[in-house]
């Protein structure tokens, strides 16, 4: 990591616009768990890799969340990331977005770099899944006909495919049998929804050290998460109003949020988002039944449990 650590600041360096590097090192540097560079590296290595285009591809996969990171907080109007003001508000909404834009066109480099076609394809396609979720998101968020298959498609969009990408690009670029690849793939992906369901049930019973955001940033921007969409479906008339006027018509005052909190710990949706997000670290850790026994997948292993354990 230290390796792609260098990496990183090497390649988002700009010759000519010192406004780059300010940007994207502010979110960089500001910490981050570094967890899909690290999967990317410790799928390489489990597959028994020893060249050095993985430090390549877990710097593409960093630059790539880091970009849409920045985009995301433009988009939201957030205010604060891994627990420092976020760059929009610094600079602005044009250096994010810009910024965000010269991310992904380095991590574009990297991959291509590597000279692997598979890598490139499964990346690319990443990138525009990553997209797709998002604006999917954007469209079902203040809509309270949203389901539960919308809401895994979303995860599976903007969270899951660079955590999917990032593991099964370990093995392909390692040569691995393609049942450890997909096993892989199975394992990121599988992680990814895990680890997103588990951040939106921490905005509403977090804390921000802990998350790095306000809590409940996910009501005040209207975000229909797993908890709410399964409030909403077990509401009652006036719960439902309650949910129509905060989500759909943005109508927030002083007490919505304890209200919702209330609604969410009267039917249940915390701890049954808990449980859905213990099943799914639960999958991850069985797709690693395929290698042989390890302390790197007994990592990879614990990692599955780390993601879970911060709900308890």
């Amino acid at each position: 990591m230290g390796q792609v650590d260098d990496l990183i600041r090497d390649r988002m360096r700009s010759e000519h616009a010192p406004r780059i590097p300010e940007v994207s090192a502010h979110l960089i540097n500001a910490g981050g768990k570094r967890l899909r560079p690290m999967l990317t590296l410790a799928s390489a290595h489990m597959c028994g890799y020893g060249g050095v285009h993985h430090l390549k591809l877990a710097a593409t996969v960093e630059f790539i969340h880091s970009a849409t990171l920045l985009h995301d907080d433009v988009v939201d109007e957030s205010g604060q990331r891994r627990g420092r003001a976020t760059a929009n508000l610094l600079w602005d909404n044009k250096s994010s977005i810009l910024v965000g834009d010269y991310l992904f066109a380095r991590a574009f480099q990297l991959m291509v770099e590597t000279e692997n076609l598979r890598v490139l394809n499964i990346l690319s396609n990443a990138a525009a899944v990553i997209a797709e979720g998002e604006v999917l998101q954007l469209t079902a968020a203040q809509n309270l006909g949203t389901d539960e298959a919308t809401y895994l498609k979303v995860v599976r969009g903007k969270t899951a495919a660079l955590f999917s990408a990032a593991t099964q690009v370990g093995g392909v670029i390692a040569g691995a049998q393609e049942p450890l690849v997909e096993a892989l793939f199975t394992y990121g992906d599988a992680l990814g929804i895990a680890f997103q369901m588990a951040d939106d049930l921490l905005d509403y019973g977090g804390s921000a050290e802990a998350t790095g955001k306000n809590v409940g940033d996910d009501f005040r921007e209207r975000k229909l998460t797993l908890p709410v969409i399964k409030a909403v479906a077990k509401a009652d008339a006036e719960e439902r109003a309650f949910w129509t006027r905060v989500i759909e018509k943005g109508d927030q005052g002083e007490g919505d949020l304890e209200h919702a909190l209330g609604l969410l710990a009267r039917h249940g949706t915390m701890e049954e988002t808990r449980l859905e997000a213990v099943a799914w670290a639960d999958k991850a850790k069985a797709a690693l039944g395929v290698f042989p026994a390890s302390d790197l997948r007994d990592n990879m292993i614990d990692l599955a449990d780390y993601v879970v354990a911060r709900l308890r």
